[in-house]
């Protein structure tokens, strides 16, 4: 039965998932939002005709799985009844050479034994048309050529070719080297290519790693949120996505099944703030541009709440029929309606990514004064709609109202601009900025606080709460020690807490949820320590790490009663949060020791 305990490798170009026994159970080429040459995630059948590539160990009895450390590099060890052991390890190159990242549709694989005498059976079945149509093949000496409509993959290994064509067990005496990419001749033998792409692999994470600006505690899930983070991010565009799968159902046997694998510039903003607070700024700088263009294409700075990768306006949804989803959960979509939602929050999100921007010393191209004009048509935007129903952040599809969160990031998008327009000298901008943000702010103090319940609430004039009001502490809006902040934090553990985790909201469009959201539970946990209940959110906070999977990732909602994690993975919201809990909750590097 398919779960989420996956590893993902990839290097910004692509990725793949990796289950516990080296089987590939998901991978879109040739970009994240494409077709998906391996399905076998979304299809309900142990024994999938087609949408996989897999190392299976005869007589098989455990396996093992974990990432070489500081790296994207996924190792997996299966062993078998007899003593025999083989580890698979698992990459996709990059590296940089002669000044230029070095990131091709290549995924490697190194197969050794490490006991006994095992055997081991290759077994490689893309395909194509959302799991419709099997590759063809064709062959040379030492590869093999997959075909398919839209894209033909090159296979080629040092392993006997004729028992990878017949699938037939053979006996791992020495390393066996796949590499499957192009179809394109290696330039050099197979094993050397594969041992060098795999040090310089290898080196980079670990040089980036190097590099984290990490807190003291929690080192090794932090990496691993901030490698993951870095994995999402499509560096051919610079466009962020919100997980790498579609239709992972958000609880079982529910009909909530979203296609993840698109921009929002929500979610975008969220990972650029985790990955600049560990010093990991060109992702930021990568989505700057990605963004700069959006805004520059956009009609009078009006912006969707999602885009793809390659700034797509139109993500038109459908369902396919020729995967049964997710243990037969479906329906698998395709696109996403939220394209065409009104959610007037993103024109804080795309303000808040940018502001770095302005101030940051390090960055090779800040912020300036072309930058800013831009971003003030984004802000008239927020001023415009700060007050007009929409859709909101949880994407209601069949109610609108005025939400708070949605007027709280306009009013963010306000207040930041005020103090872009101060720093670069703009005084009459500057303070033309801030009488909007104080407006704005006083309308929401007013019209989002409901004096029967003594807290703020969801929508204006409403009598609802959700997760999102928890992030007017993170935003600056009121400032923890407030009154009103706390008694919000209060109001929401009361409605929306389910033991050491939080739901977004007490029902929507499907009726009530059944899963935890995760990224909930960490603004919590962080509203916890804000407000002054540090060795509570810490409690919690450990709890959410017991939460990852076997390699530290986790997906987007989890079932409060089992654990069991659900909804499309590995989520970036989900390991932004882990990040930023981390960094507020942890001792000081002066006081740790």
């Amino acid at each position: 039965m398919s779960n989420l305990e996956l590893g993902m490798v990839g290097n910004g170009s692509f990725s793949a998932l990796v289950d516990r026994r080296s089987r590939i159970v998901w991978s879109c080429l040739p970009r994240f939002d494409g077709d998906p040459v391996f399905s076998s995630l979304l299809q309900d059948d142990p024994e999938p005709p087609h949408g996989f590539y897999e190392i299976v160990l005869s007589d098989f009895e455990s396996s093992h799985q974990a990432y070489e450390r500081n790296t994207a590099i996924l190792r997996t060890t299966l062993h078998d009844r007899h003593g025999g052991a083989v580890e698979i390890v698992d990459f996709a190159p990059r590296y940089v050479d002669h000044g230029r990242t070095y990131r091709p549709l290549m995924l490697v694989r190194q197969v050794r034994r490490l006991a006994g005498r095992p055997h081991i059976t290759v077994r490689v079945r893309p395909g194509s048309g959302w799991g419709a149509q099997p590759a063809s093949t064709t062959w040379g000496s030492n590869h093999i050529r997959y075909v398919m409509p839209d894209t033909t993959i090159r296979l080629t290994t040092d392993a006997p070719l004729p028992y990878v064509l017949d699938e037939t067990p053979f006996v791992v005496d020495e390393p066996v080297h796949l590499v499957l990419g192009p179809d394109e001749t290696l330039s050099s033998a197979i094993a050397t290519a594969a041992r060098d792409t795999f040090e310089r692999t290898r080196e980079y994470w670990l040089d980036w790693s190097r590099s984290l600006s990490i807190p003291f505690e929690w080192q090794q899930a932090v990496i691993r949120a901030a490698i993951t983070l870095k994995l999402c991010a499509y560096e051919g565009t610079g466009a962020i996505v919100a997980a790498m799968t579609t239709s992972i159902p958000e609880a079982a046997n529910t009909e909530r099944n979203w296609d993840y694998r698109y921009c929002w510039l929500r979610d975008a903003y969220f990972t650029v703030h985790a990955l600049n607070r560990l010093g990991a700024t060109k992702t930021m700088e990568r989505f700057q541009g990605w963004i700069t263009n959006v805004v520059a294409a956009s009609e009078d700075g009006h912006l969707q709440p999602v885009y793809g990768i390659g700034r797509e306006a139109r993500l038109v949804e459908r369902t396919v029929d020729t995967l049964s989803g997710y243990r037969g959960m479906g329906p698998v979509r395709v696109g996403n309606q939220a394209y065409e939602h009104l959610q007037n929050d993103v024109y804080g999100s795309v303000v808040l990514a940018a502001a770095q921007s302005f101030f940051d010393e390090r960055l090779r191209h800040p912020g300036d004064v072309d930058l800013f004009e831009q971003l003030e048509r984004v802000g008239e935007q927020a001023v415009r709609l700060y007050d007009q129903p929409d859709a909101g952040l949880w994407e209601f599809r069949t109610r609108a109202s005025v939400h708070t969160f949605s007027a709280l990031m306009c009013w963010a998008a306000c207040d930041r601009l005020a103090n872009i327009a101060a720093h670069l000298g703009l005084e009459d901008r500057a303070g033309d900025w801030r009488e909007h943000a104080d407006r704005i702010h006083a309308d929401i103090c007013e019209r989002a606080w409901n004096e029967e319940l003594g807290c703020f609430v969801d929508a204006f004039g409403g009598d609802n709460l959700d997760a999102s009001l928890l992030m007017m502490e993170h935003v600056g809006f009121l400032p923890a020690s407030d009154p009103r902040y706390v008694a919000t934090v209060e109001a929401i553990e009361k409605r929306l807490r389910r033991g050491p985790y939080l739901f977004r909201y007490a029902s929507d469009d499907f009726g009530t949820p059944e899963t935890a959201f995760n990224i909930c539970t960490f603004w919590f946990i962080d509203a916890l320590c804000a407000v002054g209940r540090r060795e509570e959110a810490r409690e919690l906070f450990e709890n959410m790490l017991e939460r990852c999977n076997g390699v530290g990732l986790l997906s987007e909602d989890l079932d409060p009663q089992s654990g069991e994690l659900w909804g499309n993975f590995p989520q970036t919201y989900s390991m932004v949060g882990l990040i930023l809990c981390a960094m507020r909750l942890s001792k000081s590097w002066e006081h740790g020791f």
